[in-house]
């Protein structure tokens, strides 16, 4: 009976973690159909090419093996060469610092390798 509830929970925590998580994306796919993922939150995982910020801004251009996009975030930017999945909103159109950066990523969320 223990045995019963303790897989019972397991399996609701399992499943909330899942729903937690967007599932990934690349960045072909959100180019590919961007009205689809136009303000949605997404998890896009790739190297960092380029980046820059100032006082804790900035925004990085990640990589993965299908484009690129940019990453506006509101904490400091990875190095160049990390290997970075980012969560965020997509958002088309977006000037930041007097430059015009298209379609980008609003982070929300980072893990570093």
């Amino acid at each position: 009976m223990k045995n019963r509830g303790l897989v019972s929970v397991l399996l609701l925590v399992s499943a909330m973690l899942l729903t937690a998580c967007p599932e990934q994306t690349t960045i072909n796919q959100i180019n590919g159909d961007p009205a689809r993922y136009r303000g949605k939150e997404v998890l896009i995982v790739g190297t960092v090419i380029n980046s820059f910020g100032a006082l804790g801004q900035g925004a990085y251009e990640l990589s993965d093996d299908t484009g690129k996009i940019w990453v506006v975030t509101q904490r400091g930017v990875p190095t160049k060469g990390a290997r970075v999945g980012a969560v965020g909103k997509y958002i088309n159109g977006i000037n930041w610092s007097g430059r015009s950066f298209g379609a980008a990523l609003q982070e929300t969320d980072r893990k570093v390798r």
